[in-house]
């Protein structure tokens, strides 16, 4: 029974996860010929100021983000 594991910074929706889990579910059915019922998924969400890259927390880059975009308009 495969096992897929997705750790993501938290924020999507429910239709996006929906979408992913989907299209997660086809292509190991397709490429590993797994029966859909046999695949399980796990999305491990983790809160954006839990969560860095490059020593930025991610909350802190979004903000960073959208404060740059604010001051080029």
């Amino acid at each position: 029974m495969p096992e897929v594991i997705i750790y993501a910074a938290a924020g999507r929706t429910v239709e996006q996860k929906r979408g992913l889990v989907k299209d997660i579910t086809t292509a190991f059915d397709v490429h590993f010929k797994s029966p859909p019922k046999n695949i399980v998924i796990q999305i491990v969400e983790c809160p954006e100021e839990n969560k860095a890259k490059g020593g930025e927390l991610f909350c802190d880059a979004e903000r960073r983000k959208h404060h740059q975009v604010s001051q080029s308009s």
